[in-house]
C-alpha cells in the first residue's frame, strides 16, 4: 500500500504504507508492508500509558474526571481547555506544572499559539502536547508512593507498570521489548504492527485474552477518549474529528512518526506506520483502509473525506493537487 502525491496529472511523491489489521477473532484481516518488524509506537501508545495510572486507582484516589482520563491519553494542542485540565490534574495530586519535565513548546494549535504570543508569554511544559500524559504518569506516582522527581526514569516503579501493561496487552516480554526515549523525554518501547494491532484489537473488545484489572482500565480510558474526542488532540484535528464522526463507535490514536491506532467496538484493532515517518500520509492510509475494511460508516468517511484525500493548493489557494492511498 501506498499513499501517492499528486501536481497536476502527475504523482510527485509517494509514501509507502506499513499496517496491520486484526479482528476481534484474532485473525489478521489487512496487511502491508512488514508487519513483523518492531516499530517504536510514540504517543499511539498513550491509551495503554493512562490505563497503567487508571489500574493502580488515580481515578478514585483523586477523584480525575473522565475529561482529564482523555487529556492524560492525548497529544493536546494546548488549546486552553486542554492546558485547564492539565493544571487540574496537578492541583489534584498536590503538584503544580514545575514537576513536568517533559519541555515546552509552543501549542500546536495556531490560535492558541498566536494568543500566547500576543500576551507575550512564552511557552511552558503545561503547554507541551504530552502535559496530560505526565500529569497522569505524577498521578499514578502519587498513588503507588513513587518518587515523582525521577518519574522518566526506566527503573522508577511507575514506569515500570507502564511497561507491564503495554507488555501485556501486545504479548511482549518487558524485559525484551527494545525501548527509547520519546520526544517528551519518557522511555518508549517497540513492538510489531502484528502485536500493536492486537493491543488495539483489546482496547475495542476489552478481551481477547485481557485480565479483568487490565480489562476495567482500558475500558475507562477507551470510553473518556469516546466521550471526550476534542481532549484526546484538539479542535479540528484527525483523531477528534474521526472519534467525534464516529459517535463512539472507535477510540484512536496518533503518534510522531506517522503511527497510528484504531480500536473499532465490534470489529477490530488497525495500527499504520508510514514507513518515512510523515505525517500528511496518515490520514488516507487510516481512512482508505477502514473504507476498504467495512469498519466505518459511509456518512463517517463522507464527513471525512478532507482527511482521506486531502487537497494540495498553492499560495494563491489554487487546487494543485491531492493526497491520497492506493491499497
Amino acid at each position: 500500500m501506498e499513499v501517492q502525491v499528486t501536481r497536476g496529472d502527475l504523482v510527485e511523491s509517494v509514501h509507502e504504507i506499513a499496517a496491520c489489521a486484526i479482528d476481534t477473532d484474532g485473525n489478521v484481516v489487512f496487511s502491508s508492508g512488514n508487519i513483523d518488524e518492531p516499530v517504536y509506537l510514540r504517543s499511539t501508545a498513550k491509551p495503554f500509558i493512562a490505563a497503567a495510572a487508571i489500574a493502580a486507582g488515580v481515578r478514585e484516589k483523586f477523584e480525575i474526571q473522565p475529561h482529564e482520563i482523555a487529556l492524560m491519553a492525548a497529544s493536546h494542542t494546548g488549546e486552553p481547555f486542554h492546558v485547564a485540565a492539565a493544571r487540574s490534574i496537578l492541583d489534584k495530586i498536590g503538584m503544580d506544572e514545575s514537576a513536568l519535565q517533559c519541555g515546552a513548546h509552543l501549542p500546536y494549535n495556531a490560535e492558541a499559539a498566536a494568543d500566547l504570543q500576543r500576551r507575550g508569554i512564552a511557552p511552558t511544559p503545561i503547554y507541551n502536547n504530552c502535559s496530560g500524559k505526565h500529569a497522569g504518569i505524577l498521578a499514578l506516582c502519587k498513588a503507588i508512593g513513587a518518587d515523582p522527581s525521577t518519574y522518566m526514569n526506566t527503573d522508577n516503579p511507575a514506569q515500570q507498570r507502564i511497561l507491564d501493561l503495554c507488555a501485556r496487552v501486545s504479548d511482549e516480554n518487558t524485559a525484551k521489548m527494545p525501548l527509547g526515549v520519546d520526544g517528551c523525554g519518557i522511555p518508549v518501547y517497540a513492538t510489531s504492527l502484528r502485536h500493536a494491532a492486537l493491543s488495539f484489537v483489546r482496547l475495542a473488545t476489552l478481551e481477547n485474552g485481557l485480565n479483568e484489572e487490565d480489562a476495567a482500565a482500558l475500558r475507562i480510558v477507551r470510553d473518556s477518549m469516546m466521550a471526550h474526542p476534542e481532549y484526546v488532540s484538539g479542535t479540528g484535528e484527525f483523531d477528534s474529528e474521526l472519534m467525534e464522526t464516529a459517535q463512539r463507535t472507535l477510540a484512536c490514536k496518533s503518534g510522531a512518526e506517522g503511527v497510528h491506532g484504531t480500536a473499532v467496538i465490534g470489529r477490530g484493532g488497525l495500527v499504520v506506520k508510514v514507513v518515512d515517518g510523515t505525517s500528511r500520509a496518515r490520514g488516507p492510509a487510516v481512512l482508505s483502509i477502514l473504507r476498504s475494511l467495512g469498519w466505518v460508516s459511509e456518512s463517517t468517511l463522507k464527513d471525512l473525506h478532507a482527511f482521506e484525500r486531502p487537497h494540495l493548493r498553492n499560495r494563491a489557494g489554487t487546487l494543485v493537487g491531492e493526497v491520497r492511498a492506493v491499497v
